[in-house]
């Protein structure tokens, strides 16, 4: 069984920084892709940022040059390092792990909200 727990979600003020961390445990080996979604209110799930097995990355336009994510292979662990937040980055963000066998799973969501 597979299970992804996220956390590091919260209230920021713009400008602001947060750490989000997706850890997998279970039967999980190999893992392929890990990323981040998120889904803000009366509006679709969309991609945030993915990094492959190897390192590569890719980011939605509207948060490159501010977010970051990494991943620690021997953690199973995926994180996202949101700076310079802006309102419209409020949503709740989902960690996806796609596995070579099993295929994706997804995170429960950890709220982020962007506010002053």
């Amino acid at each position: 069984q597979v299970q992804l727990v996220e956390s590091g979600g919260g209230l920021v003020q713009p400008g602001g920084s947060l750490r989000l961390s997706c850890a997998a445990s279970g039967s999980i080996f190999p893992i392929n892709t890990m990323g981040w979604y998120r889904q803000a209110p009366g509006k679709q799930r969309e991609l945030v940022a993915g990094i492959q097995s190897g390192g590569s990355t890719n980011y939605a336009d509207s948060v490159k040059g501010r977010f970051t994510s990494s991943r620690d292979n021997a953690k199973n662990t995926v994180y996202l390092q949101m700076d310079s937040l802006k309102p419209e980055d409020t949503a709740v963000y989902f960690c996806n792990v796609v596995f070579s066998v099993l295929g994706p799973y997804w995170g429960q969501g950890t709220q982020v909200t962007v506010s002053s």
